[in-house]
């Protein structure tokens, strides 16, 4: 058995633990936050990674959470207009083999940590800074705080767009502003007046600015998105700060009724920064030696295209099964450890081989779409008479869906 440490305890680390203790490895996760939590709101989950996620065996529990959004609508934020449409429900999932679910940040994230402790094999190390890591033709050696020293066959670096890991691998700088600011917040449909109430996944395109809404909880509650232009005070690196509500109802101001009433509908917002990254060149980018690099921290992604937790499972289902496949984690009287130790940097450039130019995909299509979301002018009229011509067939994503 090889010992797999994983740096970064959200939904990539969390998924990447689970995937390598299900193909028999021992991991040694490190979170430096005092326990396990996520903010944030709402995820889409398309039929690619919700294969994966029934896979792990989480579909019961994964019911137990989620939305079924029954269509993905797209409206002129001006007007009020729908654009186009694409079915999701029993349509999506018989043309892709698993449906398109809607998910609270914080559901996903917990429900991955139950499995990873009834998994077993994981050893959750909470409040653990980690200062740098040091590889050698052996080993791969993680330095704590606290000058405690964790020694493994591999590290993979899960530990979001800021991630220390990837500047010591790759010393490439951090990520750059977009120029975007996305306002995010949750409300009990309750709360919400009947004709406010949704059951579907919206999106509202206007000049500068777009809006996404869709269930979570089982419906219960409403996630909504507001993405406008401008920029933020403060640490980008810490992406929850305070949004002003009247604010954000000044710069939609201009937007059709329905709209200005569900942003007036909703009392408090939580304001993201924007950051990216170009698309990613090379496999490089993603592993060097006996270490990988997973999700945001590999390949941060702007949420155009509501992928970026979608990636971050993928990339942990590919690792493992490179790893499992290249033979890694096989044991017992006939297993070479050493043989398999030198495989591991090998075996990393064929998990970055095999997923680069899927994530440049996907982080270069996320930001062809923002550039469409916010067209104005001559140009949105150009996508708003193609959506009403192709509709479902410009939404919908085969190359995506039908996952790696």
């Amino acid at each position: 058995m090889r010992k797999v440490l994983i740096v970064g305890g959200g939904i990539g680390g969390l998924s990447a633990a689970l995937a390598c203790t299900r193909a028999g490895a021992e991991v040694a996760l490190f979170e430096r936050s005092a326990m396990f939590s996520e903010f944030g709101a709402g995820i889409q989950l398309s039929p690619n990674v919700v294969k994966i996620l029934y896979g792990w065996g989480l579909q019961q529990a994964l019911a137990e959470v989620v939305a079924l959004p029954d269509r993905l609508q797209v409206r002129s934020a001006s007007s009020g207009a729908v654009l186009g449409t694409l079915r999701l429900g029993e349509v999506m999932a018989r043309r892709y083999g698993a449906p398109y679910l809607t998910i609270h940040r914080a559901d996903l994230h917990q429900l991955l940590l139950i499995a990873l402790q009834q998994q077993g094999g994981a050893a959750l190390n909470l409040s653990s800074t980690v200062i740098s890591f040091e590889q050698t033709e052996r080993d791969v050696a993680l330095q704590l705080a606290q000058d405690q020293l964790v020694r493994g066959d591999l590290l993979v670096g899960a530990d979001g767009g800021w991630s220390g890991i990837r500047q010591q691998l790759l010393a490439d700088g951090t990520p750059q502003p977009t120029g975007h600011l996305a306002y995010r917040a949750l409300i009990s449909q309750a709360r919400l007046p009947v004709h406010l109430r949704s059951s579907q996944v919206t999106a509202w395109l206007g000049p500068q600015m777009h809006v996404v809404q869709y269930p979570v909880r089982g419906g219960e509650w409403l996630n909504v998105v507001a993405i406008v232009h401008g920029q933020v005070q403060g640490d980008m690196s810490h992406w929850d700060h305070s949004g002003n509500a009247v604010e954000l109802q000044q710069r939609l101001q201009a937007t059709c009724k329905p709209l200005r009433d569900l942003i007036q509908a909703v009392p408090d917002w939580r304001l993201w920064a924007l950051s990216i990254r170009p698309p990613m060149r090379s496999g490089r980018e993603q592993a060097g030696g006996r270490v990988a690099l997973l999700g945001d921290a590999a390949h941060p992604m702007v949420p155009y295209l509501a992928q970026g937790a979608g990636m971050a499972i993928e990339d942990a289902a590919v690792l493992a099964d490179v790893l499992e496949e290249g033979g890694l984690f096989a044991d017992g009287p006939g297993a070479d450890s050493a043989d398999a130790a030198s495989r591991v940097p090998g075996l990393l450039r064929q998990y970055a081989q095999q997923r680069w130019q899927r994530n440049a995909r996907v982080q270069a299509t996320a930001i062809r779409n923002g550039n469409i979301f916010h067209a104005s002018g001559l140009m949105a009229l150009a996508r708003n008479a193609a959506m009403k011509i192709r509709g479902e067939g410009l939404m919908d994503q085969p190359w995506l869906y039908q996952g790696a």
